[in-house]
C-alpha cells in the first residue's frame, strides 16, 4: 500500500469528516453514555479490524474512546486508513 500524498490525505478526509488528521495519523475522539457504552464499541472495532487486518492505537478513559490509524508498513497514511475510518463512521 502506497503512502498518501498530502494533497490526496486532505481529498480522503473530506469523506470522513469527523476525522482529523494529527502528523501521520487520522484520529476521532468517540463519547458515550457510560464506560460498558464505551466498551461495546472497542469490541465492535476490535472485530472490525481484525477482518481488515489493521488495527488502530486505541485509547479509552471512562466514556470516551479515541481512535488513530496509520499504515505503519507505508510510513504513514494510506487508503486502507480511509476506508477503515469511514466503515467505522457507518457503526457508530
Amino acid at each position: 500500500m502506497q503512502k498518501l500524498t498530502q494533497s490526496a490525505i486532505d481529498q480522503s478526509l473530506s469523506t470522513v469528516t469527523k476525522w482529523h488528521q494529527e502528523g501521520d495519523f487520522i484520529v476521532r475522539e468517540f463519547k458515550f453514555k457510560d464506560f460498558t457504552e464505551a466498551f461495546g464499541f472497542m469490541t465492535r472495532v476490535a472485530f472490525l479490524a481484525e477482518k481488515h487486518g489493521h488495527h488502530p492505537d486505541l485509547y479509552n478513559v471512562y466514556n470516551r474512546v479515541t481512535l488513530k490509524f496509520s499504515t505503519h508498513d507505508a510510513g504513514g497514511l494510506t487508503e486502507k486508513d480511509f476506508a477503515i475510518a469511514a466503515e467505522i463512521d457507518r457503526i457508530t
